[in-house]
């Protein structure tokens, strides 16, 4: 399937789920580049930071160290020059309050993260099938 180009922002602190979201994509044949940040924090820094990236999507794990998912998606809403960038939880919690949160502070799509690795490959061909193909998304700030 043809993929546009844009950067995704992985924000994955456990090395394994990292691991499998990646080769899950790589079999996708997903010729994006992603770029793993391993907390909060670190999202941050990657999108407020000195020199702001501009990603076309965010994948974002929710129990993150030094400053949670939840907290990484409301400074996202917050921020003129993010608040229309596309963001998907993709997490294990199972927890209703995390999944009612994520959807207060306005994530576009939350997905609970397969344990099965054939069901894993699935759910990330259909993510960038959807994010990555047929959604339409703004233009960065910078373009806009």
């Amino acid at each position: 399937m043809g993929r546009r180009t844009g950067t995704i922002l992985l924000v994955e602190d456990n090395p394994d789920d990292e691991a499998l979201t990646l080769r899950a994509f790589r079999q996708n044949n997903l010729s994006n580049e992603i770029v793993v940040k391993r907390d909060g924090a670190e999202a941050l820094e990657y999108l407020f930071g000195p020199t702001p990236a501009e990603p076309q999507l965010v994948l974002l794990d929710l129990k993150l160290p030094k400053v949670d998912g939840l907290e990484v998606l409301r400074r996202i809403r917050d921020d003129p020059r993010t608040s229309l960038l596309p963001v998907v939880i993709l997490t294990s919690s199972k927890a209703e309050s995390d999944l009612v949160r994520g959807y207060e502070l306005r994530a576009n799509s939350y997905i609970r993260k397969p344990v099965d690795f054939t069901q894993f490959i699935a759910a990330a061909r259909e993510i960038g099938m959807y994010w990555l193909v047929l959604n339409e998304t703004p233009p960065p700030p910078s373009a806009r």
